[in-house]
């Protein structure tokens, strides 16, 4: 038996803001439970849902030296799906009623202070774990820490740590004396082959260098984050690192996402009937959205954070073009004002064809999932993605970019040997991406026989977390030498 801990700022369902709760959340169960002993631990944000911390019991409490001073610790815990969730709890660090703020030196001395804080904790709670698998740039200290602060304990000696990219965009940047000075960490750690980039301290590079193993969420973008355009200037450390660079996809809980029984959902369906009951879903968000009430009209669905990352400039270039086909368009999502306007606006001009919903709900993103006939995601670059993943389970066919884990994860439509589970395009060009809309809606209204052997081939596809799980496994075991 081997014990793993993952640390990370979120995880369902105690607190999410996107995709890196869900891995969170969702993978430790996956993980065979007799092999590895798989637990969480994460900060107790004051801005939890009161259900939540309602089921958290306090262990204990102890101070802890950081930032020249002595800080409370507390300890809570919580079991969920037979997965032991820790929470370290300080209210002068997680207060607010959300669990990051525009403060990027604040963000940094919280995350310093909770990946010491998890560290600290683990002899207190009797938990030795083998791995620590580290999650994104807030967790990024902890293997530095590991390595370098908490050798003089043997309690720490043998310890492995996984260092997780889930976007590299995000590394955790603030200079050198602000982070030296929070951190505690000497000079020479904030050299260019330790933390130091271009003159910064990095909290990310600091965990990619300190880490025995680094993962990224697809195979596609592990390779793609090594070369310059994608490496966000860490692409020299991650070619340096590649023996040691792994991808694995993410998976999705096919128990949260599954049209046969989304509670979401006014009318379920299965790969079996769905040719009957899936469209009743695209007349009741028709009804409910305000659009014209057609189930026969090709509906493209986006559910999704509006920023650059996400391919919207490509949208915005073509949707007057996009507009004058057979289609409706629903929008789910909020993020950069440029794009949140451009589809008010375009609402506005094609009512009843166009819905911009510019704001989030869990329940209408399953709705859109399961009404759609098709699902754009025309991303810059895309680490891994989890709406094509559910937009699959749900026989709702991706149109994407071919790019990241939407490469991996789509097979572009063939139609001479009949394969492919959606769409794609290679290049960030609008008009390539409009080609491939249009392919779909000629496949859509032409052929809908073809259409439907494509939703069985899209629904029976396997992205449950079982098979990513064992992916996993695979690493802990190579890093134990087992």
């Amino acid at each position: 038996m081997h014990n793993i801990l993952f640390v990370a700022s979120e995880g369902v369902p105690f607190i999410k803001t996107g995709g890196l709760a869900d891995v969170v959340g969702s993978l430790p169960k996956e993980i065979d439970s007799r092999y590895f002993d798989v637990r969480v631990i994460l900060p107790r944000y004051m801005c939890m849902k009161q259900e939540w911390k309602d089921r958290m019991e306090y262990v204990t409490n102890f101070y802890m030296d950081f930032h020249w001073k002595s800080e409370y610790v507390g300890i809570f815990h919580a079991v969920y799906e037979n997965v032991h969730f820790y929470f370290i709890d300080s209210e002068y660090y997680f207060c607010g009623d959300h669990p990051y703020c525009d403060s990027q030196k604040w963000e940094i001395e919280k995350f310093a202070y909770f990946s010491k804080a998890a560290l600290s904790a683990l002899p207190v709670i009797g938990f030795r774990p083998d791995v620590i698998h580290c999650h994104d740039w807030q967790t990024g200290l902890v293997p530095v820490y590991l390595k370098e602060r908490f050798l003089g304990n043997d309690f720490y000696h043998g310890i492995k740590a996984v260092m997780t990219i889930h976007n590299l965009k995000f590394q955790g940047k603030w200079d050198i004396p602000t982070v030296q000075d929070i951190t505690g960490l000497p000079s020479y750690f904030f050299t260019p082959d330790k933390l130091e980039l271009n003159k910064d301290a990095d909290l990310l590079k600091g965990g990619i260098v300190y880490a025995d193993a680094v993962t990224t969420v697809s195979e596609t973008y592990a390779e793609e984050i090594k070369t310059p355009f994608f490496g966000e200037d860490l692409d020299g450390l991650l070619r340096a690192r590649q023996n040691d660079l792994r991808g694995i996809v993410n998976g999705i809980d096919r128990e949260a996402f599954n049209p046969a029984t989304d509670p979401c959902l006014e009318f379920h369906y299965d790969a079996i009937n769905f040719r009957k009951e899936k469209i009743k879903n695209k007349i009741a968000l028709q009804k409910q959205l305000g659009l014209n009430e057609d189930p026969k009209c090709f509906t493209i669905g986006i559910v999704s954070r509006l920023t650059d990352q996400k391919g919207f400039d490509l949208v915005s270039c073509v949707m007057d073009e996009l507009c004058q086909d057979a289609v409706q368009i629903v929008v789910l999502g909020t993020g950069e004002e440029q794009y949140e306007n451009m589809f008010r606006h375009f609402a506005w001009k094609y009512g009843g064809r166009v819905s911009a919903n510019i704001y989030y709900s869990e329940e209408l993103s399953h709705r859109v999932y399961a009404a759609s006939d098709a699902f754009l995601m025309p991303s810059l670059f895309e680490p891994c993605g989890l709406s094509q993943l559910i937009a699959l389970g749900y026989g709702t066919i991706p149109i994407v970019r071919q790019t990241g884990g939407l490469k991996d994860t789509v097979e572009p439509y063939n139609r001479f040997t009949s394969s492919g589970t959606g769409f794609g395009f290679m290049n960030y060009n609008a008009h390539e991406m409009l080609h491939a809309i249009r392919d779909a809606e000629a496949l859509y209204y032409d052929n809908k026989r073809e259409w439907n052997k494509m939703i069985d081939r899209a629904m029976a596809v396997d992205y449950s977390w079982n098979v990513s799980a064992k992916k996993y496994q695979g690493m802990y075991d190579w890093l134990l030498g087992n």
